[in-house]
């Protein structure tokens, strides 16, 4: 199964992915993965990457497209492969049709996790860390006993400067904007299913189960 998965921060892909990973042993490809891993090896885009990331820039669509293109030709994707973090634009999303067509591959299903943007903000601004021992707390699904106090150590709790509403507000834009072509791209090829990712976890599962199951039907 040659699988895309997609959701806003929040969501709980990386969460799903991992049971997705285990329960079908399939690898799970990410963007910084497999920069780091061709890095690594220091092939001719792996070294080529290194250079636009260590000044701090993006690395243009032509490489990441050949590092995905080198890993997806390896033995363990011969199975299938679970890609996540690409692609992120429509232009990736066609140059990785490409891809699977030279593979003789192709997308099965692009799974999205969906999940509305009131409950996402509650799941980002929640987080509260304590800044004497660093236990992480979350004022919704793992509150303290007390208001404001770790358990741990009783050291103070804070929120992360990348936790306040108004840039949790502005990263949940950047990525619908974002996200909301490939989508677009996926429903029309016929691949996109969206799960509903506000139920428990383990329904969330099921659910992603079930569908993975009618590919071998």
């Amino acid at each position: 199964m040659n699988l895309v998965l997609m959701g806003l921060p929040g969501a709980g892909k990386g969460t799903q992915a991992e049971r997705i990973v285990e329960q079908y042993g399939i690898p799970h490809i990410s963007t910084g993965d497999m920069f780091r891993a061709a890095m690594k090896e220091e092939t001719e885009l792996g070294l080529k990457a290194k250079s636009f990331m260590d000044q701090g820039a993006l690395v243009p669509d032509d490489v990441t497209i050949g590092i995905v293109h080198e890993r997806l030709s390896k033995p363990d994707c011969e199975k299938g492969f679970l890609l996540d973090g690409f692609p992120r634009t429509v232009p990736q999303a066609e140059a990785l049709e490409g891809i699977l067509t030279e593979l003789n591959k192709k997308i099965d299903f692009c799974i999205n996790i969906d999940v509305d943007h009131e409950l996402l903000m509650a799941r980002l601004t929640g987080r509260r860390i304590c800044k004497n021992c660093g236990a992480t707390y979350h004022l919704v699904f793992n509150p303290p006993t007390t208001d404001g106090v770790c358990d741990r150590c009783g050291g103070e709790l804070y929120q992360r400067a990348d936790d306040n509403e108004a840039t949790v507000q502005n990263r949940l834009e950047v990525n619908m904007q974002q996200t909301a072509p490939l989508l677009n791209f996926y429903e029309a090829k016929g691949y996109l299913r969206n799960i509903n990712g506000q139920q428990d976890i383990n329904v969330v599962f099921a659910e992603i189960n079930e569908l993975l199951g009618s590919l071998s039907e």
